[in-house]
């Protein structure tokens, strides 16, 4: 078997030694070409061309002030739900001819600062962040340092950050409603910890549901908190869920689930154990991704707007940039609807039927 070492990258100085010419001559030659004259211009193209030199734009941007990059911190990028956010960011980036840098802080407040370091040495014009936590002291030291900031999926707590978000609390109340409509007083919520805002916000729009319906959420409505806001996060919270409750005593009839990956890890942990849906136990999520409407019990979800979320946010934040001190902060906030489908309504269709604010692609804004 034979093996070939991998050819080292020609460098500025390699360009300047073949074409007799100092690297000075060759940084004109690449950014300011009209200094040259045509023919040492000529050779300088010509050894660019024989070492096949490719120049770092990044570094060339970075020293002439142009850097084009924007940086998105997300909770989980393997969430499909922040895939297809993170589409939107680059629709509209693209527009403007910037680049994205993507980043998961894993719910780890400290990991998100460490990339928030790395987003400010690389000189990204502004970052989008989905707080892993509640203090946002960070980006406020941030911003003042002169980097653009825009909160994703969060409501900006104070008015000089702008912000793109789904109203949680609108869409837990709709899960919860929905479920107490189809006959269920006793609910469990899989859920994070509440110091994640949209955790918090969902647990509040299902206390509200409750309220509405005259139930009492301290005694009816069941809160486990998932280790990791995955699959496999549902399937403990629910494997422990069974284990700790009694069909028909104290288990409940029903379970919202914090976002559609921790209900797939729901549905597995209920289909293992035989328990049939929606008849036994009925299961609704949040997001409504894209495999939600294709699992073999169709999952019924809170729907959030989620290219046009990542759209908006990134509008904000190129606009931020482009009117500097003109710019007044926004806060736009879309509605969420809910989806119904197989695995909390037995009459409910395989493409489901939507339910609640059937306009959450328009958002309200506040500057």
């Amino acid at each position: 078997m034979s093996t070939t070492t991998p050819r080292r990258r020609s460098s500025i100085s390699d360009v300047a030694r073949k074409a007799g010419v100092s690297v000075g001559t060759v940084s004109n030659v690449l950014n300011r070409p009209d200094r040259v004259s045509p023919t040492t211009r000529e050779r300088v193209e010509d050894a660019i061309s024989e070492l096949q030199f490719v120049p770092n734009g990044s570094a060339r941007q970075l020293r002439a002030g142009t850097i084009t990059t924007v940086g998105a911190i997300v909770l989980d990028i393997g969430n499909p739900f922040f895939t297809e956010v993170a589409r939107g960011i680059e629709d509209r980036l693209a527009e403007d001819d910037y680049t994205l840098m993507l980043a998961s802080s894993d719910e780890d407040p400290d990991r998100e600062a460490r990339y928030l370091k790395l987003f400010e040495e690389h000189g990204v014009q502004g970052v989008l962040v989905v707080p892993s936590g509640d203090d946002i002291e960070p980006l406020l030291e941030l911003r003042a340092r002169g980097v653009n900031v825009v909160l994703l999926d969060a409501t900006s707590p104070v008015p000089d950050i702008s912000s793109a978000a789904v109203n949680d609390v609108v869409g837990g109340q709709l899960a919860g409603s929905h479920l107490i409509a189809e006959g269920h007083t006793r609910i469990a919520f899989i859920n994070g910890v509440h110091t994640i805002r949209q955790c918090g916000d969902r647990y509040a729009g299902m206390l509200r549901a409750f309220d509405s319906a005259g139930l009492d959420a301290s005694t009816d409505l069941v809160e486990v908190t998932a280790a990791s806001l995955n699959a496999d996060g549902g399937e403990a919270a629910m494997t422990h869920l069974l284990a700790t409750t009694t069909a028909g005593v104290d288990r409940p009839t029903a379970v919202f689930c914090v976002n559609d990956l921790v209900a797939l890890g729901v549905q597995r942990t209920l289909r293992r154990a035989g328990i049939d849906m929606p008849g036994e136990m009925a299961v609704v999520g949040y997001d409504d991704v894209n495999f939600a409407g294709e699992l073999a019990i169709p999952l019924t979800s809170v729907r959030q707007p989620t290219h046009q979320l990542g759209y908006r946010a990134a509008d904000l934040l190129l606009t931020e940039h482009q009117q500097g001190e003109r710019f007044r902060p926004e806060q736009v906030q879309f509605q969420p609807e809910l989806v119904v489908r197989a695995s909390s309504s037995a009459s409910a269709g395989s493409s489901g039927s939507s339910s609640g604010n059937p306009s959450g692609s328009s958002p309200t804004s506040a500057g």
